[in-house]
């Protein structure tokens, strides 16, 4: 066995280290390229436009400043800067020839994405919370969602993200990448990037899993459990219209719910297979592109509170502008 091991260790000092990698995208086909690269900066502006109005309207509107609006405040904030880590440079290599990204920017990439994410699943959880407390506990709510507890819940949610992504991205820095180069994806995901390594990386494989119970299944469960406890408390409300109510204040965060972590946990919760590439670049560009586009619209949309925000700061603009 210590032959074994002596005789890796030597074949691996034989190889150059891998100074960058080649990001294969989404399609070889130039002219859908060109498609490919109208859309998502389409997707990608809209996705700006959307969540920084929401930051916008949520700070400077004194009837947003509620938990609830606290929450989508830092969900829409995170949401900037999940599309900004992995789309622009999609943009840049659909109209590139060489479409490569160096070993340091692609542990960036990954550190940030997946710190990004992680963070997102405790603050869809803390949302969850917010809900049933309101629901639950009306009498009680602004006394448990008080502001410090909301900047703990907030806080804790970035701290948790990052911690798991520095795990991750630690363990992949150690890993030895020799060649070859040539990633299936669009972006430097972790399950991607650890087909490049040439040692076994079933260790790093093992984290993906054991962390992906707590930051993506853990929470999912936490927010299934309050959604039986909120459903509950509403069956129980004696009039149609107070029902009705009830289930309008969840139904968008319902909705991202589902959308986020349908996708995240098909791509976190395989441990050890072969990943098929096509349906996890697929499902990953769902829930890093398509998801932060669709929140702000799910939540304008279905909310009174914001479109009022909206209307009345439009009515301010034209007041001062005569």
């Amino acid at each position: 066995m210590i032959l074994y091991n002596a005789s890796i260790v030597f074949n691996l000092s034989n190889y150059k280290r891998v100074e960058e990698f080649i990001l294969l995208g989404l399609t070889s086909n130039r002219d859908i390229q060109i498609l490919l690269f109208v859309i998502f900066l389409s997707v990608y502006v809209i996705s700006l436009i959307g969540n920084i109005i929401i930051v916008f309207l949520s700070t400077i509107n004194s009837r947003l400043h509620t938990p609830m609006y606290y929450f989508l405040r830092n969900l829409s904030f995170l949401d900037i800067w999940y599309t900004t880590s992995t789309v622009p440079k999609m943009l840049i290599n659909f109209l590139s020839v060489k479409k490569t990204i160096s070993f340091d920017g692609c542990m960036a990439q990954m550190l940030i994405h997946l710190s990004l994410g992680g963070t997102e699943c405790y603050l869809l959880l803390s949302m969850a919370y917010d809900r049933y407390v309101a629901i639950c506990s009306p009498l009680h709510y602004t006394n448990i969602m008080h502001p410090t507890l909301c900047l703990q819940m907030a806080i804790g949610s970035w701290v948790f993200g990052l911690v798991d992504s520095l795990v991750h991205t630690v363990f992949a820095m150690q890993l030895p990448y020799c060649g070859p180069n040539v990633i299936n994806h669009f972006f430097c995901e972790v399950p991607s990037v650890l087909e490049m390594a040439c040692t076994d990386t079933y260790v790093n494989k093992t984290l993906i899993f054991w962390f992906a119970m707590l930051v993506v299944i853990g929470p999912f469960c936490l927010i299934l459990i309050t959604y039986g406890n909120i459903i509950f408390s509403i069956l129980k409300i004696k009039t149609s219209s107070g029902k009705r109510k009830a289930f309008s204040t969840c139904a968008s965060h319902i909705i991202v719910v589902s959308l986020f972590y349908g996708t995240i946990m098909f791509i976190y919760m395989k441990p050890g297979s072969n990943h098929e590439a096509d349906q996890n670049k697929m499902a990953t560009l769902f829930y890093s592109v398509i998801t932060p586009m669709l929140n702000p619209l799910i939540y304008t949309l279905r909310n009174k509170d914001m479109k009022g925000a909206f209307v009345d700061l439009t009515r301010k603009k034209i007041r001062s502008d005569k």
